[in-house]
């Protein structure tokens, strides 16, 4: 039994000081940057605390990957070639503090991608030029977060779910992506005017790229007042009024075509009447 015991501490120990060919690692520190990989290192220490992917040609990421790495508190997985993040990808990352995800080729984040990551303070998703969209609630359950960058993507507008599920004091970073500044930047507009007091935010660089009347403003330049058609709506009692006079309308449009009809009818027997007396 100890000596089962013994062996199972042996190969936990041994496991935890492995270390890729491909990568450097000391101090709980693993860095595989700049290696020209295509695919993510096995064999990596199970207790690795700080992680480093950056600068290679990795497409993809298996959805366990990070299964045995609970310990993982920084991930740097910048200028690589992933495409898409599989779901479930981060859930052993309870402990994750700080991920960088910036130079890729991202074109979606899925809801609930990062939520078992609660304690992360940095995310940095800049210079993905395909990521369009970000689900709702992509980014909800991350109460510590400081710092997000989401410039230099191909984002052209962010919905209010997404914004409220952010931290009150979190510096959000936005410049570089083509805003479309119609009635869905309003949300935008308002988090950004509450905000302006954060040093690192960068909202009086964001511009609008559409649509043309605005192209080129900042914009936190724009007021309520631009939005103000947006808020436009109409009440029940409105539509139930409209349907009202568009229903007399047609009535009177259909007795004015009849009576004008008997009219023409009553013109045309008079002539010919006439023109059989006169004969």
């Amino acid at each position: 039994m100890y000596a089962g015991s013994l062996l199972l501490v042996l190969i936990a120990r041994g496991l935890a000081r492995s270390c890729p060919v491909s990568c450097t690692c000391w101090n709980k520190a693993a860095d595989c940057s700049r290696r020209g990989l295509a695919m993510a290192p096995s064999g990596l220490p199970v207790d690795t605390t700080n992680l480093s992917l950056a600068h290679n040609k990795v497409p993809a990421l298996p959805a366990g990957y990070f299964a045995c790495f609970a310990q993982l508190a920084v991930l740097d997985l910048r200028n690589n070639s992933l495409t898409d993040l599989p779901a479930g990808l981060f859930l052993p990352l309870e402990k994750l503090v700080h991920l960088d995800l910036s130079y890729n080729n991202l074109t979606r984040l899925r809801a609930g991608l990062l939520q078992a990551a609660h304690r992360l303070a940095l995310l940095v998703l800049s210079h993905n030029p395909g990521l369009a969209a970000i689900a709702p609630q992509a980014l909800a359950g991350l109460p510590h977060l400081q710092h997000l960058d989401l410039s230099h993507n191909g984002l052209t507008g962010i919905g209010p779910e997404l914004l409220d599920g952010l931290p009150a004091s979190v510096s959000l970073r936005l410049a570089g992506n083509p805003w479309i500044c119609g009635c869905t930047m309003e949300p935008l507009l308002k988090w950004v005017a509450r905000n302006l007091h954060q040093c690192n935010s960068d909202s009086r660089d964001v511009e609008c790229a559409g649509p043309e009347a605005v192209k080129g403003i900042p914009l936190v330049t724009l007021t309520e007042e631009s939005f103000k058609a947006c808020r436009f709506s109409l009440s029940l009692d409105d539509y139930l009024f409209i349907a009202f006079v568009g229903f007399i309308v047609s009535i009177a449009s259909v007795a004015t075509n009849f009576l004008l009809g008997i009219t023409a009818n009553c013109c045309h027997r008079w002539s010919k009447a006439s023109e059989e007396e006169e004969m």
